[in-house]
């Protein structure tokens, strides 16, 4: 439809009054009626620019200039992708009930426009894919690729390392090299360069320094950074067959990756003028959202696309923050952001002209005390030719509440930050009823797990956000290290952990005697034959593995009584686990979770932690089977040991703000989220900043010669040609390497501003002098000096230096070293509880004899002690410790004087006895359920138990996905917000299954039904309620307004109309439809009816008794609950 363009504009103060909105700031204004042409706007942190691009479409669209199909908008996550198109929509929605549309078109022609039309909101990739499944044929790429996750990328690429059969010449393992393989492939493919033109460009510069000739004075070897520098340089030339390799097998499995979408998308772009014509004739203004952030390739496909000299300019808004770019390491060019105005040209009187530039420099987050401190560390920035001012807070923000600290080692500073989060957790909890959003924000992840330990002491609920801090939860450690021990027998570490931790507690003697036994095992003659080579003797001495002992321990009389009885117990449950790893892994691991007890003693940590981190374990383990349905342990390991060992980890997914604990995550991880209260501690020297370092291409496999890059431009450049002797190679190899240092600093300082400007209201910053290892005090890095010097400097205040511990004297020993830790081994695990354990355990047993004597009581099954719960006593002379670990909390310790408590705990175990003497399997309802499982209960509370016992990845379902892929359809039919096309989502193209005839008659279905002309008022509403304790999930296909002024909420279902025997159950879904969509509108839910569409048989079922509150209270009542 055309848009209707209107002689006299309106403002963006009037449309905000006419859609009932805060009229926009100056700025603001400047950016919504902004000229139909290229601009740039550079949004600094907080500044409202997901309003701003809303309220900019709603400008465009009032004023005639462009119909709402015809705006596309791109950014990088679904969750920005999805905030970004509800708010368009919303606002869309409100401006077609206006009177303003009436009142500047009487006509109604531009209300029609604004009803019949849905701008198109994706992420990059997205789009990307978009682009080729239309026209990938041209490449080509055949119709129906599958789009591999990163999880699926990382399987293929380790098959392709595992079984690689040529020498690397690297004593690197495999799951390291599968890490690289992909990192070099994904650089490849986001500069659109060969391996071919690599490989040609690295042998020249090993040429040239391997034939350097030597200066005069030096040795005839080359000096070591060559070699190194030389050692880096070969092995990306190893890599490159297995890059290749990866390549093949993906297009032999009809695959591609994220890197692969964007260059082919890219490729079409730049070389296919079809393909611009009709983008530019689809879409008549676009919006990139995060453009600093982008890659060359993406940089290649906008402009290709939507800019360039050779095409008419067109109303294309750019939004970033060149102080937020801090994924260079990831791809992204920084150089992106300031090059847009010359990538997008507008049309001047006479010639091209740069795009328009805008600023929007208002922060309506951070209390302008935090924007003091952050424009602080930014300073450096802007005096070296960063484009962005200095923010602002807006008129009437609150104060700041900052902290800052200096503390003289590391382990008081976690501690004044786990003391100054308590106060104001607890704080906020009891001043208003419900606690902050509060989170951590590390640089490194190996300091997650110890802040979050000591946050745990102090009684406050935590979250290690991202995979690679879930593997350091003490339950998920276990569990893990038991799956290395099962994979391979020869894992030391996981095997020590297993032995000495708190379940078994071996001894530290009986853990050598375990040593010499495996030693006997494998290499039953100590010293090396006569004339047997040494590398032969270091092989043997190499498979010695505490396992195998632990399997045949030998005599019992070298261990002590316990020790030989634990080690026992501990082989036959590794032996009966082995006889099961036939198992698919989610089932292994939920085996191995049973087995250890896992799922017991993580109901022992509050607030559900423990329970929390083996669920959210369990979803990878589920999400890694889904990608490869025949993965194996072994390869399951490896993946776990390449997010336990990168420092940036596994890319973590979208995280979400919760606010019912405490976030402990990276700093990238936090972008675009905010806290209200924030800590961001070790700003030390050495750690954030890190310490100076280049990981340049000079030295990193991984990394593209920076000649090659798409942004070659903006990098520092390698003087060196042929002829140079290795002195002159080493002098420019150090010049360019240091422009990279710089350019590392520079991101690094970015990183900080980034974390500060998260807080809302409170901000902790802190930092120490000595870590716990080393000889050389660290003390406060450039960031926190920086920031203490404004916080002293500062009048009125900005808040309070908490403490500034003096710098060490010269000379003066570690404290943390010279004064270490000591702990007798084994540690109790129960500590200072022991003597409250044991009366709650007299407790127990009184009240069990007294249960013997009643006539339907059985007898408990016999024991021997080490069953018992309660660990045995020390042995005379022996004096346990408390472990840590099972202090965490201060709720754990157990009070004996609170007899209360102790009925309570009876009762417990009591009810657990009973349950587990019933011939009924009794499973209890999760704290959350899905609307579909809801729907279950109702139908079959016996399979939905099943299902919660053991849960499993679904089997392939021909009817289940045709339903996934028709509900995308409408999805984007409706609303545009599709983000993938279905087949891209990993695992869901099936490879040699035929294609699905039946969904072109269910398409056509629909366009005959009732529904089809109608345009829903929301679609694919995400819901969550709380409903007798139990969070209840869920999400509506659509919502449509009715006549009268009320609403009708539609499931569209792709099956058969059901029996009159199914629809009481299957009505329980829309009862609980109703509800949300009422309880979201605040509207009496007398006013909200529900449906199910039959699409395949154009029938519209609106059962009449649908359950109200109270009846789906009464549904969940009578069930157990955990």
């Amino acid at each position: 439809m055309s848009p209707v363009v209107l002689a006299n504009p309106v403002g963006p103060a009037e449309i905000a009054d006419a859609l009932g909105l805060h009229r926009p700031t100056p700025e603001q204004a400047r950016v919504i009626a902004s000229p139909v042409e290229p601009s740039l706007v550079v949004a600094g942190a907080g500044a409202g620019k997901t309003e701003t691009m809303a309220a900019r479409v709603v400008w465009l669209v009032a004023n005639g200039i462009v119909s709402p199909e015809r705006v596309l908008g791109l950014t990088f996550t679904r969750k920005a992708a999805r905030q970004l198109g509800e708010r368009v929509r919303a606002r869309l929605r409100r401006l077609a009930g206006s009177g303003l549309l009436e009142r500047i078109d009487p006509s109604g022609a531009l209300r029609a426009t604004v009803v019949a039309g849905e701008p198109t909101v994706l992420t990059y990739h997205a789009y990307a894919g978009r682009l080729l499944a239309e026209h990938g044929l041209r490449l080509p790429v055949q119709p129906g690729v599958r789009l591999l996750s990163e999880t699926s990328s990382w399987q293929l690429a380790h098959r392709v390392v595992s079984t690689w059969d040529n020498d690397l010449d690297t004593d690197r393992v495999p799951p390291t090299v599968t890490a690289q393989l992909l990192a070099l492939a994904g650089e490849l493919g986001e500069h659109l360069i060969s391996t071919e033109k690599l490989g040609q460009y690295t042998e020249w510069l090993c040429e040239v320094i391997e034939n350097a000739p030597r200066a005069k004075g030096q040795r005839a070897s080359l000096p070591v950074k060559l070699q190194e520098v030389l050692a880096a340089q070969r092995f990306r030339l190893a890599l490159l067959p297995l890059v290749e390799d990866y390549h093949r097998r993906k297009r032999a499995e009809g695959a591609l990756d994220f890197a692969d979408q964007m260059s082919l998308a890219a490729q079409l772009a730049d070389g296919y003028p079809a393909v611009v014509a009709g983008e530019r004739e689809r879409y008549g203004a676009v919006l990139l959202d995060e453009y600093q952030d982008t890659g060359h390739a993406q940089r290649v496909l906008l402009r290709s696309l939507f800019g360039g000299v050779e095409h008419s300019p067109m109303p294309v808004t750019a939004v970033g923050d060149p102080a937020q770019a801090i994924y260079g390491w990831r791809g992204a060019s920084a150089a992106n952001l300031p090059r847009f105005t010359t990538d997008f040209p507008r049309r001047g009187e006479e010639r091209l002209e740069t795009a328009h530039e805008f600023g929007l420099l208002t922060s309506f987050r951070n209390p302008p005390e935090i924007l003091e401190l952050a424009n602080a560390i930014s300073e450096p920035l802007r005096q070296r030719g960063l484009g962005v001012e200095r923010l602002r807070a807006r008129n009437g923000a609150g104060p700041a509440d900052i902290a800052v600290a200096l503390l003289p080692d590391v382990r008081a500073e976690r501690e004044w930050v786990a003391d100054a989060m308590a106060q104001r957790w607890h704080a906020e909890k009891e001043e208003s009823g419900k606690p902050p959003t509060a989170a951590v924000l590390v640089r490194r992840r190996a300091d997650m797990a110890p802040i979050a330990a000591e946050m745990r002491m102090r009684g406050l609920p935590v979250e290690v956000v991202g995979l690679g801090g879930l593997l350091d939860e003490p339950e998920v450690a276990d569990l893990v290290s038991t799956l290395r021990v099962l994979a391979d027998p020869l894992a030391g570490s996981a095997a020590a952990r297993l032995l000495t931790g708190a379940r078994w507690r071996i001894a530290a003697a009986d853990v050598a005697a375990l040593w010499r036994r495996a030693n006997e095992l494998t290499s039953p003659e100590p010293r090396a034959k006569e004339g047997e080579e040494p590398e032969l003797v270091a092989e043997r001495a190499e498979q010695a593995g505490l396992i195998d002992a632990v399997d045949e321990p030998g005599a019992p009389e070298r261990y002590s009584a316990a020790g030989y009885r634990r080690i026992r117990r501990l082989g036959a449950e590794l032996t009966a686990l082995r006889r099961r790893l036939d198992q698919s892994l989610p089932e292994l691991v939920a085996d191995v979770e049973r087995t250890m007890l896992l799922d017991v003693e993580s109901l022992a940590r509050p607030g559900s932690a423990g329970r929390a981190h083996l669920d959210a374990f369990a979803e990878v383990v589920t999400d890694y089977a889904e990608t490869a349905p025949t993965a194996t342990l072994l390869s399951f390991v490896d993946y776990l040991n390449t997010a336990a060992h990168a420092e940036d980890g596994l890319t973590p997914g979208e995280v979400q703000v919760v606010p019912d604990r405490v976030q402990v995550l990276t700093v990238h991880s936090a972008k675009g989220l905010e806290w209200e209260v924030v800590a961001v501690p070790h700003l030390v020297a050495e750690v954030f900043p890190g310490k100076r370092r280049s990981s340049s291409w000079l030295r990193t496999s991984t990394a593209l010669p920076a000649h090659l890059r798409g942004d070659a431009a903006d990098l520092p450049k390698l003087q060196i040609a042929e002829g140079y002797d290795r002195k002159e190679v080493q002098e420019a190899l150090e010049l360019h390497e240091e422009g990279f240092v710089a350019r590392e600093a520079d991101e690094e300082r970015r990183l900080c501003y980034v974390a500060l400007t998260r807080s809302e209201r409170a901000l902790l910053v802190s930092g120490h002098w000595w870590n716990e290892s080393s000889t050389r005090a660290k003390g406060p890095s450039i960031f926190l000096a920086e920031i203490a010097e404004v916080m002293n400097e500062a009048d009125p205040p900005l808040g309070v230096v908490d403490v500034w511990a003096e710098e060490p004297e010269e000379g003066e020993e570690n404290p943390l070293v010279a004064d270490s830790r000591t702990a007798q081994w084994p540690v109790d695990p129960l500590g200072d509880r022991r003597s409250g354990m044991a009366t709650g355990v007299d407790l127990l047993l009184a009240e069990m004899a007294a249960l013997e004597e009643e006539p339907e009581a059985e007898p408990l099954p016999a024991a021997d002690d080490d069953e018992i719960p309660l660990p045995p006593e020390p042995e005379e002379g022996e004096d346990y410790l408390p472990d840590d670990e099972y202090l965490e909390d201060d709720e754990d310790v157990i009070d004996p004087e609170d007899p209360d408590g102790w009925a309570a705990d009876t009762d417990v175990l009591l009810a657990e006895r009973a349950r587990s003497q019933s011939t009924v399997d009794r499973v209890a309802l999760p704290a959350q359920l899905s609307v579909s499982q809801l729907v279950d209960l109702a139908s079959d509370a016996d399979a939905l138990a099943q299902r919660l016992r053991r849960p499993l990845p679904l089997p392939p379902n021909t009817f289940a996905r045709r339903g996934t892929a028709f509900h995308s359809w409408l999805e984007q039919r409706f609303s545009g917000d599709r983000l993938l096309e279905i087949d891209d989502l990993p695992g869901a193209a099936d490879v040699g299954e035929a294609p699905d005839t039946d969904f072109d008659a269910l398409q056509e279905a629909f366009e005959n039904s009732e529904w089809a002309d109608r345009v829903p008022v929301a679609v694919e509403v995400p819901f969550s309620a709380d409903v007798e304790g139990i969070t209840l999930r869920g999400r509506m296909d659509a919502v449509y307004a009715d006549p009268d002024g009320g609403w009708t909420v539609v499931d569209w279902k792709t099956g058969s109309v059901p029996s009159e025997e199914r629809l009481p159950a299957l009505a329980v879904q829309l009862g609980a439809y109703r509800l949300a969509w009422a309880a979201l509108k605040k509207v009496p839910v007398e006013r909200v009816r529900a449906a199910f569409h039959y699409v395949r048989h154009g029938h519209t079922l609106r059962p009449a008794d649908l359950l109200d509150a109270e009846g789906l209270r009464a549904l969940l009542r009578n069930v157990p609950q955990e």
